[in-house]
C-alpha cells in the first residue's frame, strides 16, 4: 500500500513552501514605493508652504486659497492684512496664502546709508 502512494505521488510535482523573507518582500516594497511616491513629495511639500509663509513680508504680492490677489501691508504673527484695492483690507491667516507672486525688496535698516 506504500509502496502504491509514493508511485502516485511521484508523477506529481510538489508545490514548494513559501519562506516567511518571500512573504515579506511583496509589502516592503509597496511600501517603498509609496514612500518614494506619495509621502516624500507630500513632506517636501508641506515644507516649502512653511518656508513661504515664513517669508512672506510687507509689499509681496500673494493669492490666498480663496483666488484673491493682494499686496501685503501688514505681516503679524498668524495674520496678514492684505490689501486688494481702493480702500479694501482683508485680514487673512498667514497658512491660507497659497503663493506669493512678487517678492518686495528687504526694507533697508537705518543703519545703512544709500551709496552716491
Amino acid at each position: 500500500m506504500l509502496l502504491i502512494t509514493a508511485i502516485q505521488t511521484a508523477g506529481v510535482p510538489l508545490q514548494p513552501q513559501q519562506s516567511l523573507m518571500d512573504m515579506m518582500f511583496m509589502p516592503l516594497i509597496i511600501l517603498v514605493v509609496f514612500y518614494f511616491l506619495l509621502i516624500r513629495p507630500q513632506q517636501k511639500k508641506v515644507k516649502d508652504h512653511r518656508e513661504l509663509v515664513a517669508n512672506v513680508r510687507r509689499g509681496d504680492q500673494v493669492v490666498t486659497s480663496g483666488g484673491l490677489i493682494g499686496k501685503v501691508a501688514k505681516v503679524t504673527e498668524d495674520e496678514v492684512l492684505v490689501d486688494l484695492g481702493d480702500n479694501v483690507r482683508v485680514r487673512v491667516v498667514k497658512h491660507t496664502l497659497s503663493d506669493i507672486r512678487s517678492k518686495s525688496e528687504p526694507a533697508k535698516s537705518d543703519d545703512e546709508k544709500p551709496t552716491k
